[in-house]
């Protein structure tokens, strides 16, 4: 594979490059890191020739944001094509908040998640102001989880007219939720969905309905979860991550399994997680996320490593990942 080929987006008309950076690791998930590391990492993603951001105003309370911008000012507006969020505004907070997860250090704000209009336009202002410029080309809803009704009236209506002004390129959805996305496909006229967690080695809930929903509606899809949270680029370890928390043993032992028959290959398990996941005519793209400059370069290379077909077949064999899931060389790819 090409991790540098280019594929439209859906109905957008956007070419995004195979592999795309996500933006959590530059705000701070699972710690803080310098602002200079973080300009590395995004620096090192345009020497590549990766084209596609993805961040979020939650990722480090607009750290992400603000970072990211910093180093694609001065960019030309049409060398790369950026996403970010709506649907968790920032709110100064009454006093700093404790270090989280997803948050790195101590903030100064809090997130309300306001999935209305008005906050929609409030949100997209500010990201326009964090990062620095005068467009963002894909919105997504972010993690509506309990919010459908007020996202499908309300957030959907703010992304079309935002759209029809020009303002941006793709409405779209960010969510780990198969039910929902559904729904939201059915309901609504989307270009793109961003899907974290749904569609990996270790995961295929999105198998048997969405993604051919998807293709049949042109709703395409940017992939996030391409490592499960860690657990498929580290390996099954002592704190090992599977959807941002300790993988449980059922897990580390259906990895141990896979990286018996990947090292009978010769085949590094994160290879074989991205492979897998772009074997699937309706994924676009995947967005993996590093605070490593060296992770970029890795996660590029691992696109074009060869990986013999029996491994895919061995896999199917023992029942690790279904029949009828694409692999890389199948007749439709």
């Amino acid at each position: 594979m090409d991790p540098l080929e280019k594929r439209t987006l859906g109905k957008s008309g956007l070419q995004v490059t195979r592999v795309g950076l996500g933006g959590s690791g530059l705000g701070g998930l699972y710690g803080d890191i310098p602002d200079e590391q973080v300009h590395e990492v995004v620096r090192r993603a345009l020497s590549l020739g990766i084209n596609l951001f993805d961040t979020a105003p939650l990722y480090g309370h607009g750290k992400s944001e603000r970072r990211l911008g910093e180093v694609l000012t001065g960019i030309s507006r049409d060398e790369y094509v950026l996403a970010t969020k709506v649907g968790r505004l920032l709110v100064p907070a009454d006093e700093d908040r404790p270090r989280d997860r997803l948050h790195g250090k101590r903030s100064r704000y809090r997130t309300v998640f306001d999935f209305s209009y008005d906050a929609v336009m409030r949100s997209y202002e500010s990201s326009l102001d964090r990062l620095g410029v005068d467009r963002i080309d894909v919105l997504h809803i972010h993690d509506p989880y309990d919010y459908y009704d007020q996202a499908i009236d309300e957030a959907y209506r703010a992304l079309r007219k935002l759209r029809e002004e020009g303002a941006i390129r793709a409405v779209s959805v960010g969510i780990g939720h198969v039910g929902l996305l559904q729904r939201f496909a059915q309901e609504g006229e989307f270009d793109c969905f961003l899907l974290s967690n749904a569609y990996n080695l270790l995961d295929q809930d999105a198998l048997p309905e969405l993604l051919p929903l998807c293709q049949e509606k042109g709703i395409g899809i940017m992939a996030g979860g391409t490592f499960a949270s860690g657990i498929l680029a580290t390996g099954a370890k002592e704190g090992a991550k599977y959807k941002y928390r300790s993988a449980p043993e059922e897990v580390l032992r259906r990895v141990r399994r896979m990286q018996e028959i990947a090292a009978g290959y010769g085949v590094t398990m994160a290879a074989a997680a991205s492979q897998f996941v772009l074997a699937h005519p309706a994924i676009t793209c995947i967005v993996p996320s590093t605070r490593n400059p060296e992770r970029v370069t890795e996660n590029v290379e691992l696109v074009r490593q060869q990986i013999p077909a029996a491994f895919w077949e061995e896999l199917r064999h023992k029942g690790l990942i279904p029949e009828e899931a694409p692999v890389p060389g199948d007749v439709q790819q």
